[in-house]
């Protein structure tokens, strides 16, 4: 049999040697007939003793279009050389048996266009008959690919699959009409877009592996499984059914692998890498994949994607979260009907745990939704001691110390470019009994309570309880459209604060708003972010103070009953509709404080009714007047002044920087033992008693610039004498004042009621006209030789 086998290959050699042209134009045209299309096959070689005794032809420059190719111009076979081994006992059992195709450097191309016309569609159809009993069957036992590329591209579906496989071997089991094959492949993915818009997966990675490949007659089907296919450097198990129908294609990936976060996002499409890729985790997590879809539709797959890690270090653009753990799922079908599709993709997170540098929080569910127009949606909870806190924000702006704090948020927001925009919260934030150091004005708040409630259209400022030195505070406060605006126009917000303040040291208080801010160090540094936006936020806004004090001090002025407006925009303070009780009377009062480089500028109006003169003027230093004291003088005051002047830092008034005009009047007044008019009264009024001056009238209109006080008009109607006094009072030197004195005895008119009557018998007798004058920086009294001018 062998030597029978040997001689009719050699002859058939032989014949076909002498009969090849002949040969390759039959098979051509063979081939023509029932294809709609072209085949060209430029030689066909037999290779005797290749795969012996089975016949072995070598088919060369194999080129097969179909009937439209003048449109589409894609070939769906080009081969440099296609081997077919075929076994002469299969031929002689009358079946088609083709023990191996060995495919060398071609490009298989499948094509379908944008108006459904495609490639594929090669094959004429055959009228329907009966077939004989003794027609021929043909199988395939075995296929091998050497550097082949295998294309499809679906120009309808936006979909290319693009392979340069360097080699494929599979060796096919058949059963019926059903198959069964271990495959070894080892391709480069050049594409794997199930969108075209979207990009590639696993985009130039060489894929390696066994698979294990299965078609099912009756379903139409194949299904491919591998335990470890190599995609790059990673392992995957994979399981696929992919439905061979003509009209619908359905099919199904389920993937599996543990991997890294970076390595992960080089497999993924464009439009999924892009965004994950900022983003990293330092160990591998567990991943399964899901991918469902139909070769013959547009649009993208159904993809879903599970994974969880635990203990592991997440980086994100803002810094990295430790001790990270979380369930993490992505569909790109979220809402069913609604399609595939960016906009309908969300990341679910459940169970997420971790630490942002030193701050612990946990996520019990939280969602990233919509591709296109991002959003972020969940709870944020977190339970902490608030030094922790000392990590995240710079020590230059503040430091933290004792105290702890429970966040309990609903979240909400955009993300634009992995930046959060349009943030919602609702919920709240509590703080107990901490001490914060705020740097830049170097003030310390201590036992301090907090609590933030946030609503959808407001910051609610609850119960803010804290003490800085002297003063104890309680705070409530609300910001209107708070986030928005923190994040967006820092300018707009406006802080309404009510406080209430049991005691309140004023200069204590403007010591803190004029002490000169501190230049926060400048740093390169993305973890002073976060401190650098919350100062912005804090110089920017409008604040308004709706303060109320049991009790107020400035330096020895004492109040009671105090409530004033004190509105904060730029670091300017204007003050407005101020009162207090003071002296035994009240004071109101309106002004500002404008800040230029180390002073503060004062503007203010007061008016002040019937306090008690002498602790008023005590309680003020006397406005630094040394001429007479507090104790010389007695009655209830009544005054207005419009001033102006210059705090220093740390809230002292400077010196002679007072400039406006005031008026008083005394109530009830009474001069004692002020030395300069006893000094007169024992000489020129020996008989009145100049110790103890009881005054009807006291009043005064004056311009006060600096260390002059230009008395416009002081008039002094007493027990003893009249006076009344023009010029100027210096508090150093320069002191000019004219003095009219009526010599004529009060007492004798003190029955007169008719206040012309008094006014007219006022200058009446001799009037003294005097000057005082500073000489040498004492006062001395002359003759007023010119005071009719």
């Amino acid at each position: 049999m062998l030597l029978f086998f040997l001689l009719c290959s050699g002859v058939f050699a032989i014949y076909f040697d002498n009969n090849k042209t002949e040969i390759v134009a039959q098979i051509n045209t063979q081939i023509n007939e029932n294809i709609k299309g072209t085949i060209h096959i430029g030689d066909i070689r037999y290779k005797l003793l290749t795969g012996f005794p089975n016949v072995t032809l070598a088919l060369s420059q194999v080129e097969l279009k179909d009937s439209l190719w003048a449109i589409h111009k894609r070939t769906l076979l080009k081969a440099a050389q296609i081997e077919i081994r075929l076994s002469l006992w299969s031929l002689m059992a009358n079946e088609i048996n083709i023990d191996k195709i060995e495919i060398k450097e071609a490009t298989l191309y499948l094509f379908k266009g944008k108006n459904g016309i495609g490639n594929t569609d090669i094959f004429r159809s055959k009228p329907k008959v009966a077939k004989p009993k003794s027609s021929t069957t043909s199988t395939i036992d075995e296929i091998v690919l050497n550097q082949v590329r295998f294309v499809s591209e679906n120009q309808l579906g936006n979909k290319r699959f693009d392979f340069d496989v360097i080699f494929f071997k599979s060796k096919i089991k058949h059963d019926n009409y059903n198959w069964h094959t271990e495959l070894y492949l080892k391709t480069l993915a050049k594409s794997m877009a199930f969108n075209t818009k979207r990009g590639s997966f696993i985009k130039d990675k060489i894929v390696k592996g066994i698979l294990v490949v299965d078609f099912f007659n009756e379903k139409n089907q194949i299904s491919v499984a591998t335990q470890d296919l190599e995609i790059g450097k990673n392992s995957f198990v994979i399981n696929g059914h992919f439905n061979l129908s003509k009209n619908k294609s359905p099919f199904t990936i389920a993937i599996k692998t543990d991997i890294l976060w970076q390595d992960a996002s080089s497999l993924m499409s464009e439009n999924i890498s892009s965004r994950i890729k900022r983003f990293n985790l330092k160990n591998p997590i567990q991943v399964g994949c899901t991918i469902i879809g139909d070769m013959n539709s547009t649009g993208d797959p159904e993809i879903v994607v599970k994974t969880k890690t635990k203990d592991n270090e997440l980086q994100i653009p803002d810094g990295l979260l430790s001790n990270c753990s979380f369930d993490a799922s992505f569909i790109n079908n979220y809402k069913k009907g609604e399609g595939c599709n960016d906009v309908n993709s969300t990341i679910t997170l459940t169970n997420f745990s971790g630490t942002y540098k030193t701050i612990p929080f946990t996520i019990p569910i939280g969602t990233i939704s919509n591709f296109e127009k991002t959003t972020a949606a969940g709870s944020f909870k977190s339970d902490f001691d608030v030094p922790r806190l000392n990590a995240i924000v710079n020590k230059d702006f503040m430091r933290f110390s004792g105290g702890q704090a429970k966040v309990n948020l609903q979240y909400k927001f955009d993300i634009v470019n992995l930046e959060i925009q349009k943030p919602m919260f609702t919920g709240n934030v509590s703080i107990k009994n901490a001490t914060v150091n705020y740097g830049p004005r170097n003030v310390t708040f201590q036992k301090t309570d907090i609590q933030l409630d946030f609503t959808e259209k407001a910051l609610l400022i609850k119960k803010i309880k804290f003490k800085n030195r002297k003063n104890t505070v309680f705070m409530e406060g609300n910001v209107n459209n708070f986030l928005p605006l923190y994040y967006d126009n820092p300018e707009k917000m406006v802080v309404n604060w009510d406080i209430y303040c049991p005691f309140l040291d004023v200069k204590q208080f403007l010591g803190i708003i004029t002490r000169s801010r501190q230049k926060a160090v400048k740093k390169k540094n993305k973890t002073d972010d976060f401190s650098n936006k919350l100062s912005s936020v804090i110089d920017k806004c409008q604040v308004v103070l709706n303060l109320k004090a049991d009790k107020m001090v400035y330096s020895k002025l004492e109040a009671t009953k105090a409530k004033v407006t004190v509105v904060l925009v730029n670091n300017k303070l204007t003050v407005k509709n101020g009162w207090v009780q003071s002296s035994g009377g009240t004071i109101a009062f309106d002004g500002q404080l404008v800040p230029k480089d180390n002073l503060f500028f004062l503007e203010s109006d007061v008016k002040i009714d019937r306090v008690n003169i002498t602790q008023f003027l005590t309680s003020l230093n006397n406005f630094g007047i040394q001429s007479f004291q507090p104790k010389n003088i007695k009655g209830y005051l009544s005054a207005s002044a419009s001033v102006k002047g210059t705090l220093l830092s740390g809230g002292q008034l400077k010196t002679n920087s007072l400039a406006g005009v005031a008026k008083f009047d005394v109530n009830k007044g009474v001069l004692v033992d002020f030395e300069p008019i006893k000094k007169i009264g024992n000489l020129a009024f020996p008989f009145r008693d100049v110790n103890n001056i009881v005054f009807s009238d006291l009043s005064g209109d004056f311009r006060i610039d600096g260390d002059l006080v230009n008395v416009n008009n002081l008039k002094v109607s007493s027990s003893v004498l009249n006076l009344d006094i023009k010029g100027v009072y210096s508090f150093n030197r320069g002191t000019k004042l004219a003095l009219t004195i009526p010599l004529r005895n009060p007492k004798r008119d003190e029955n007169i009621t008719d206040k012309i009557e008094i006014a007219d018998r006022r200058n009446k007798g001799i009037v003294l006209y005097l000057l005082a004058v500073d000489e040498d920086g004492k006062v001395k009294i002359k003759w007023n030789k010119n005071h009719e001018k």
